[in-house]
């Protein structure tokens, strides 16, 4: 583990026990409607998106203790490798499928940019610029703060955003956008079309949209209770509020304007680097644990650990099952 990889997990675990009572109530709290969600409980759009806001303002700091940063985990496309390289690999097969013409000219959008690190990886490669929203203010300072460090605040804008609000871009300002498991479990399915439509609006004529996000797959069936019973265990892991089937998506970019060049499973699955990082999670635990001793961190983060390990362990058997996959592949132009 590299220096960098030690600051952040060192400043992710400081963050974690100095939150206000409150900060860490939410988390609770968000967890639990997503479990009640699962039950079948009517929910509302905004009380959904301020449940991700409240659980991502401390998941993004607990999840930096284990190399996850960039929250999300890739496909396995280099055996040899870890989670990290294994997501650069997957950033630039996404960077490939927008086919820019002229790469270091481009201004691209990062939807649900997070801390903002793909968008510095996106902009480093194509020496243009990367603008990115979150619905976590936590998130965007640290994408702010990140961009100055690294002498790249002015080609990576970052700002606090809403997918369910239209967005604050003028039209066809962009040459490409892009999303890692980060819009379109965040939808219900009759939201989509007012989202694809925004994309259109926002990218250039001959522009695309690439993506890697969570989608079921086709095999995936409401009515067997075994893929049901796993996709309530998982589901709150991931954080997410909804779960789309591609046709459904892919029916409102094409009602929006686009034209589908691609929707694909990943191009390998993503369990094994899952299962890395639960093994890493309990390990960690057992550090927790001894934090909690000495009170330098609260009972409810190992806590938090566990339902994470559950969770996790309940994705691996999804996605074995073919029945769910993180990293769905979406290309759409603009015509």
């Amino acid at each position: 583990m590299n220096w960098y990889r030690i600051k952040t997990a060192a400043t992710g675990l400081k963050r974690l026990a100095t939150l206000p009572p409150e900060d860490k109530q939410a988390c609770i709290d968000a967890y639990r409607f997503f479990q009640r969600m699962q039950d079948g409980e009517p929910t509302e759009t905004a009380d959904e998106t301020q449940a991700v806001a409240d659980y991502y303002k401390v998941l993004n700091n607990m999840l930096s203790i284990f190399d996850l940063e960039k929250l999300y985990i890739p496909p396995m496309l280099d055996e040899t490798k870890g989670l990290y390289d294994n997501q650069l690999l997957t950033e630039k097969a996404v960077l490939a499928e927008l086919h820019l013409s002229d790469p270091a000219s481009s201004h691209l959008l990062d939807m649900g940019c997070g801390r903002g690190r793909i968008s510095h990886h996106f902009a480093t490669l194509t020496g243009g610029q990367v603008s990115g929203y979150n619905i976590d203010p936590n998130q965007i300072e640290n994408a702010i703060d990140w961009a100055a460090q690294t002498r790249m605040s002015d080609r990576l804008h970052f700002t606090v955003g809403n997918h369910h609000d239209p967005l604050d871009y003028p039209d066809e300002t962009f040459d490409g956008c892009f999303s890692f498991q980060a819009v379109w479990p965040f939808f219900k399915k009759e939201e989509l079309d007012a989202h694809a439509q925004e994309m259109y609006r926002v990218l250039k004529p001959g522009s695309r949209y690439s993506c890697s996000e969570y989608l079921l797959t086709p095999h995936f069936d409401w009515k067997n209770e075994e893929h049901v019973a796993l996709h309530k265990l998982f589901l709150p892991t991931l954080a997410a509020t909804q779960s789309m089937y591609p046709d459904d998506v892919c029916a409102a970019l094409e009602r929006a304007g686009f034209h589908i060049v691609l929707s694909a499973p990943s191009k390998s699955e993503a369990w094994p680097l899952c299962e890395q990082k639960r093994d890493l999670i309990l390990r960690g635990r057992m550090v927790v644990r001894a934090l909690e001793k000495v009170r330098i961190v609260p009972p409810w983060v190992e806590e938090s650990l566990d339902l994470l390990q559950k969770g996790g362990q309940a994705w691996t058997e999804a996605e074995r099952a073919k029945i769910a996959d993180l990293n769905w592949r979406i290309v759409a132009e603009k015509h």
